[in-house]
């Protein structure tokens, strides 16, 4: 079973974390969101209140297929500054595994050089923080590990695109008719 981790921060952003785990849940994917701080409960940037399956400390998010990072402000910079989850990201990274991140998030991959050469894309304004990257304007950019989403608008977008990834195109299009959700 794919297993996507879902670190999630005070403020991040509502629509970018739960739309992606509410579609990979429904893709079969055994999907955690684990609050960084040391409750489960966890604010949204909208003032939407969460509760988080876990804390991270008591997930291995190292079993992990995929680390995925919510945007948000100041969510994405409250993700950026978890020594726990900078660590887990490097760990995840020297394994070659997959990344997802939305929005502001993309800073988070910047900021552990994991974008240099890569194709990447985030919220604009962002953009000088993907250090290294070559930023394109696409909603959804892939680039062999790292899927990149511009934000909240595109996160049906963003989470079908990890669904191809794990499970094939044929599935993902079946699961969108299912949802009606028209694709491309």
């Amino acid at each position: 079973m794919i297993k996507i981790s879902v670190p999630l921060a005070n403020g991040f952003e509502e629509i970018e974390a739960l739309v992606p785990v509410d579609i990979w849940r429904r893709a079969g994917f055994e999907v955690t969101m684990m609050s960084i701080s040391d409750e489960l409960i966890v604010t949204g940037s909208h003032q939407i209140s969460v509760l988080a399956d876990s804390l991270f400390d008591e997930q291995k998010i190292s079993n992990s297929d995929m680390i995925f990072l919510p945007g948000g402000m100041p969510g994405a910079k409250n993700l950026d500054t978890h020594k726990g989850l900078q660590n887990c990201i490097l760990e995840h990274h020297s394994k070659h595994k997959l990344f997802g991140a939305i929005c502001a998030a993309p800073l988070v991959l910047g900021h552990n050089k994991l974008l240099e050469n890569r194709r990447a894309t985030c919220f604009p304004g962002f953009e000088s923080e993907l250090y290294g990257a070559k930023h394109t304007a696409n909603s959804v950019e892939v680039d062999d590990n790292i899927i990149t989403a511009k934000g909240a608008g595109v996160a049906v977008e963003f989470a079908f695109a990890v669904v191809s990834r794990f499970s094939g195109e044929e599935f993902s299009r079946q699961l969108a008719e299912k949802m009606q959700i028209k694709q491309n």
